[in-house]
């Protein structure tokens, strides 16, 4: 692999760390010490501001802008929506004899900071030595409530080290917040109220209408004085210093979008606010350790290195994947149908805040085997947004429901066509989510009033924009981009082609089993989607005559006229030139057999249990040598594959590059935000890779591989009301149940059944 490790933080297994700041690597530091509880986020930024590189950024789940663009074809959409900047909360001014802190110009000395995974804080210390010669150590704490997700903490500590007198310190809240691509503010002023202690301002945005109250208590050690001028509302004071006294100025913001406009939100600002009062922030920081505590206790993946010589190397895996664990706790918990996981979470702008089916395909295995109830949550926000997806399709030309590639609404928000239009996976991708999840809940009362209907509507898009090639007589999906995206508008991608025979078939199967066990709730569907009596027998007829290119060494060809494109040897690109979308011309990606990521391979592990050793390893050996990895999502894919295959160096390697990808920049683009969607496969990395589990066959299936450099691995899945603790070493593998009744399992191919007692597997 062509790509390098940028190290630049410190390992410790419970910490990142930053010692010294480094301005050129500004923005990398405030994406990995990004804070968020689901509803809100804050990236890393200096709370004071200042002449450094910076993303000052502070989101809010669900609140977004919208503006029209030029539409020169049908099909192609005429406006978009984007995450925009909420309040920022954080905004500090501090100054001593004239001077305004500012770590782009000021002196400073004795850096760190450090993102505590078990407390969930970020904490900054520095020693700040003013031109006058003063010198004041400053701590900077924040955290965002897990439980109260309207709520956040904010703070600052000085003490003086040479010197006793004044200064002077500004807490705000602000909406005149840019964002930073559009260069624009989208919120107006509606309300704002300031008092000494009490800051609160209320706005809407310009397009979406969209209203957000932002509100905070501040505690100053004497006298304040409050001001309030346009979109921001400020708080002064002179705060006396002395040696040896450390003086502390606490913020315990709010923030509330809830749907609620004018005067019901401020009212509603006002209720959280008095709620928020009456918990000070050192309570609330020991109910937020208390919150990672219990997190830990059943989530935490622990490595034990083999011996001394491995423990930096297995340090650093430790830390990596839990870090991706925390980042994934932080950004999506189930709190709500209203929200999707963005591709960046709420850590930056890049994508537009957008989720895309990355969603489906690689984040909801994490919440089914660790939360089934967030996971349901997810696939609810496609059901609530089907009526887009209706529209959607119509827009195309089709029937049925395509599901957009991009979005925070449900509407399509891509406007490049070649992405919007070309790519089927987000509609697959549902319909595989549907499946994955009630295959593994058996939650049929989702499957008949929810899932059901969307797998329909996605049948019946996919059954119109499939067509039929005369020459081979086959079914196949023409003028598509597969999730390879360096090749575009191709035919008879295998990806493409293979999921959208397994929605169409999915639909048909579930609706008969509907028919005869819910034969009511059948009815009623049937009426409310009029569907044609013979619909599903023709979704069965085109899944039966799908073509699915594949050689007779079972190699898939990714699509038609793909073994004649010219071959580039990806690792002797420069490791100067990625991104390569920065580098490179855009149209050249177009024009060789280098993928950006897994296409036929993530089929055959998306469905691994519908395909043999022998093809997954032929086509693992084809088209490993051929990927790039521009995409996030595709070292995990690949090292899932190579501990399947027993090729143990490429699964570390690819392991090592899929848990670190942000912590040690390797695609160089960790400065636009966090790659949410690819932590999770991460996780997918330890429980599908290394423990080998299977969650599409019949039972749930295990083949333990443990990394040579590993002593041990831990780590616990949910299953059905069961909670399966699983410890593995290089010789065995000790499985029991924790909670729930006796369950069996596949381990090597063999049944076995786990019960409340140790049981252990010999490593075969």
């Amino acid at each position: 692999m062509a790509k390098a490790a940028d190290v630049y933080f410190q390992v410790d297994p419970w910490k990142v760390i930053e010692q010294g700041f480094d301005p050129a690597y500004a923005r990398v530091s405030e994406s990995i010490f990004s804070l968020g509880n689901e509803s809100i986020g804050v990236r890393g930024c200096f709370d004071e501001g200042g002449h450094v590189d910076s993303l000052r950024g502070a989101y809010t789940n669900g609140i977004y802008d919208m503006e029209k663009l030029s539409r020169s074809y049908k099909g192609i959409i005429d406006k978009t929506h984007f995450m925009i900047p909420s309040a920022e909360w954080l905004m500090t001014t501090i100054s001593v004899d004239g001077e305004t802190l500012d770590l782009g110009q000021s002196q400073f000395s004795d850096f760190t900071r450090e993102l505590d995974l078990r407390a969930g804080t970020l904490t900054r210390r520095f020693r700040w030595t003013a031109k006058s010669g003063k010198q004041i150590r400053l701590t900077f704490l924040r955290f965002l409530d897990m439980v109260h997700r309207e709520r956040a903490y904010q703070r600052i500590t000085l003490e003086a080290l040479n010197f006793t007198g004044s200064a002077t310190v500004t807490s705000g809240v602000s909406f005149n917040v840019v964002h930073e691509g559009r260069q624009k503010c989208f919120w107006q002023e509606t309300r704002i109220d300031a008092k000494p202690d009490c800051l609160m301002a209320q706005s809407r945005t310009t397009l979406s209408n969209q209203e957000e109250f932002c509100g905070a208590w501040l505690t100053w050690p004497g006298e304040s004085t409050a001001s309030a001028e346009g979109k921001t509302v400020t708080a002064t004071a002179d705060v006396l210093l002395a040696p040896g006294q450390a003086v502390q100025i606490d913020k315990r913001a709010v923030v509330l979008f809830n749907g609620q406009q004018g005067d019901d939100l401020w009212q509603s600002g006002l209720d959280a606010m008095a709620q928020s009062k009456a918990v000070s922030l050192d309570d609330a920081q020991a109910a937020q350790r208390a919150y990672w505590d219990a997190y830990w206790h059943t989530s935490d993946i622990c490595i034990e290195p083999k011996d001394e010589s491995m423990v930096e190397a297995v340090a650093a895996e430790q830390q990596g994947i839990r870090f991706c664990s925390f980042q994934l706790a932080q950004t999506y918990n189930g709190g709500s149908m209203r929200h999707n996981i963005g591709a960046k979470g709420l850590t930056g702008e890049a994508y537009n805040g957008h989720a895309f089916w990355d969603t489906e395909s690689c984040c909801l295995p994490f919440y089914l085997f660790t939360n089934p109830e967030a996971a349901k949550s997810l696939l609810l926000f496609r059901y609530n947004t089907l009526p887009m997806a209706l529209e959607r399709a119509k827009m195309l030309d089709c029937k049925g429901a395509c599901y957009p590639i991009a979005t925070l609404n449900g509407d399509e928000a891509c406007p490049l066509w070649q992405h919007a239009s070309l790519q089927l996976q987000p509609s697959t991708a549902v319909s595989y989510g549907i499946w994955h999840y009630v295959h593994l809940t058996d939650d049929k009362a989702f499957l008949y009033r929810y899932g059901a209907e969307m797998l329909l509507q996605i049948a019946r898009f996919q059954a119109t924009r499939v067509g039929f090639s005369e020459k081979i007589g086959k079914y196949g999906f023409f003028g598509v981009m597969g999730p390879d995206e360096f090749h575009m508008m191709v035919n008879n991608n295998a990806y493409t082609n293979y999921m959208g025979m397994r929605a169409l078939r999915y639909a048909a199967d579930v609706l008969d089993a509907m028919r005869a066990d819910a034969p009511e709730t059948y009815a009623a569907l049937c009426e409310k989607v009029e569907l044609v009596p013979d619909e599903p027998a023709q979704w069965r007829h085109i899944a039966d005559n799908m073509y699915i290119p594949e050689a007779p060494n079972h190699l898939f060809e990714q699509h038609d006229g793909f073994f004649e494109l010219p071959h580039t040897d990806i690792n002797s690109i420069p490791v100067s030139e990625f991104p390569l979308y920065d580098h490179w011309a855009y149209d050249r990606i177009y024009r060789t057999d280098m993928i950006k990521q897994p296409d036929v391979l993530m089929f055959l592990y998306l469905y691994n249990s519908s395909f043999d050793t022998e093809t997954k390893r032929i086509n693992y050996d084809f088209y490993q040598p051929r990927t790039i990895h521009e995409s996030s999502l595709s070292p995990a894919i690949h090292s899932i594959l190579a501990a399947e295959l027993d090729k143990m160096d490429e699964a570390v390697n690819f392991f090592g590059y899929a848990t670190r990808l942000d912590l040690d920049n390797y695609n160089r683009n960790t400065r636009e935000g966090l790659h949410i969607t690819s932590i999770a496969m991460a996780w997918a990395n330890i429980v599908y890779g290394f423990a080998g589990l299977r969650s599409d066959d019949t039972m749930l299936r295990f083949a333990p591989r443990l990394p040579e450099r590993w002593k041990r691995l831990t780590f616990s899945v949910m299953y059905r009301g069961r909670v399966i603790a699983i410890s593995m070493g290089a010789d065995k593998t000790v499985f029991q149940l924790t909670q729930g009744d006796k369950l069996a399992v596949q381990v090597y191919g063999k049944t076995v059944e786990l019960t409340d007692e140790p049981i252990s597997v010999q490593r075969q």
